[in-house]
């Protein structure tokens, strides 16, 4: 409906006409301008087949020959120079201001006031989320995201090379595929994804991540981002379901099976530690059947659970460590906090029997225990200083 019609309508309900006589005229002003671009919620109607807000609106912003703002009347009908208009402008702006917010929140759109300018990392709120039902959906800038260099990851060569290929493929523009990350716990695998974005970001790469409760929201989340110029993955972390969740069913229509398609500047990165997402049961192999040449046919329960699994089209592998893979991690992590060649090699046998504490070997542990180490070499380092003896002064 374009601005003339509906303050037409406004005035025919009141029974007046625009001072002038004839039809309002959009542009007339700020708040006009304004009011024309607004777009109506059509859920709630009023009398007259406005909404209550919008018909607010239009009487603001078509005034009669009583309020004072025709051109060459001031108010109570004396001459003047048609400033009451002026006046009102900035009201009719703020109630289309007003007219707008009040949609999005009645439709649950929340994504056209996100500054996309404030981080390269996003966390989606969902309506299950605990965060107020239907209007609460909402993306929100990750302040200060964990990011990690492909550089100070061990052990994942392999990995590295496929996902960071697929992933400048999707930047510039051209086919890439959905990635399920599989294996061990700590190996690297949501560390591999937060690289990509830490080498990406600069060529317009950007990360929305996404909570296992939250995945029936991911065709609307793919249909927020499908008209923005950035390219997004959406990363669904430690993903695993338990008999009868059925929220695996939206991460399906994501990956593929809607009837409006992908977006090409959407792909999605998911970690898991095991590579069937929905777990298989005894149970489902009672419906295999015997075809007529004597072959096994899995039945409808098992091609459910594992078409998943499927439907992405790379799949990364990680594994555990070896011992000497693990002190090399470990190595890595105390060199970044300051330890020489020396000082690492001390640390040796106390790495080993963190590890085996821990009972497994991985890059997390290693990181692990070079915080704890270094933590508690510093902490000695200055319980050693006399408390008479000031501090060393830092340049």
């Amino acid at each position: 409906m374009t601005g003339t019609a509906w303050k037409s309508t406004a005035h025919r309900e009141r029974g007046t006409t625009p001072a002038n006589g004839h039809e309002a005229v959009p542009g007339q002003g700020a708040g006009d301008r304004a009011s024309t671009d607004a777009p109506l919620y059509s859920g709630q109607q009023g009398p007259g087949g406005t909404s209550p807000v919008a018909r607010a609106s239009a009487a603001q912003a078509s005034p009669s020959i009583n309020s004072g703002t025709t051109s060459g009347t001031t108010p109570g009908g004396v001459p003047g120079n048609g400033g009451g208009q002026d006046a009102l402008a900035p009201l009719c702006a703020r109630l289309d201001r007003l007219t707008a917010l009040v949609e999005q929140w009645l439709t649950g759109d929340k994504s056209s006031t996100v500054d996309w300018s404030a981080s390269v990392a996003f966390h989606w709120r969902g309506s299950r989320g605990g965060q107020g039902g239907q209007g609460g959906a909402r993306l929100v800038p990750v302040t200060d995201p964990q990011l990690i260099s492909f550089d100070d990851l061990r052990n994942v060569s392999r990995q590295r090379e496929v996902i960071e290929r697929n992933t400048a493929q999707f930047v510039a523009g051209h086919p890439a595929n959905n990635v399920l990350l599989t294996g061990a716990r700590g190996t690297g695998k949501s560390s591999l994804v937060k690289a990509c974005l830490y080498q990406f970001a600069p060529l317009g790469l950007r990360l929305v991540e996404v909570d296992k409760a939250d995945l029936d929201d991911l065709p609307h989340i793919v249909g927020l981002l499908r008209a923005r110029p950035e390219r997004f993955v959406l990363f669904c972390d430690d993903l695993s379901f338990e008999p009868g969740e059925s929220s695996y069913k939206g991460l399906k229509t994501a990956l593929d099976g809607s009837v409006s398609g992908g977006a090409a500047n959407v792909l999605v990165y998911a970690t898991s530690n095991r590579r069937h997402l929905v777990p298989e049961s005894a149970s489902d192999n009672l419906d295999t059947h015997a075809g007529a040449n004597g072959e096994l046919h899995p039945g409808d329960a098992v091609e459910e659970k594992i078409s998943l699994s499927e439907r992405f089209g790379l799949w990364l592998t990680f594994y555990g460590f070896t011992q000497d893979e693990y002190l090399a991690a470990v190595a890595l992590w105390l060199g970044h906090q300051g330890f020489d060649d020396a000082q690492i090699a001390e640390a040796r046998e106390a790495a080993l029997q963190w590890a085996l504490t821990r009972g497994a070997r991985s890059g997390r542990i290693a990181a692990q225990f070079a915080r704890d180490y270094a933590g508690r070499r510093f902490a000695a380092s200055l319980d050693a200083v006399p408390s008479d003896v000031p501090p060393t002064a830092t340049p």
